[in-house]
């Protein structure tokens, strides 16, 4: 039996469906979800997520921080920022990439590395990364 996936972004839902899994990091390091999966609550990481489908398939996205709860054969992962692959801008994470690399030339930023970090996954995951 598979389990319900919910991802949300402040701007709206994402993904909600059926899926036989969930693959992503949290703090302390990437972890899949089953179903049945045991209770869970973890930070998700700037990183892509993997759903498979319970028909067949994957979805995969672009997220950027925010949190996962996994409860009652149920994932949900509530995101500060994600993407699904189709609507990767690729050309802007391409110039976002260049201008953390340009910037990061000249200090040590964390806000330039975790725009660097962001613009490597949405690339990652369109599949030119």
């Amino acid at each position: 039996m598979p389990m319900q996936v919910e991802l949300v972004s402040p701007e709206r839902i994402l993904f909600s469906g059926e899926a036989d899994m969930v693959t992503c990091r949290t703090e302390s390091g990437d972890i899949a979800f089953l179903p049945n999966h045991a209770p869970f609550l973890g930070t998700l990481q700037t990183h892509p997520v993997k759903i498979v489908l319970a028909g067949g398939g994957e979805e995969l996205v672009a997220v950027r921080g925010g949190l996962v709860e996994v409860s009652n054969n149920r994932v949900i992962l509530l995101s500060d920022e994600a993407q699904l692959t189709n609507h990767i801008d690729v050309e802007q994470a391409r110039r976002d990439k260049e201008e953390a690399e340009r910037r990061l030339m000249d200090t040590d930023d964390v806000a330039c590395e975790a725009q660097l970090r962001w613009a490597h996954v949405r690339l990652n995951v369109a599949g030119v990364g």
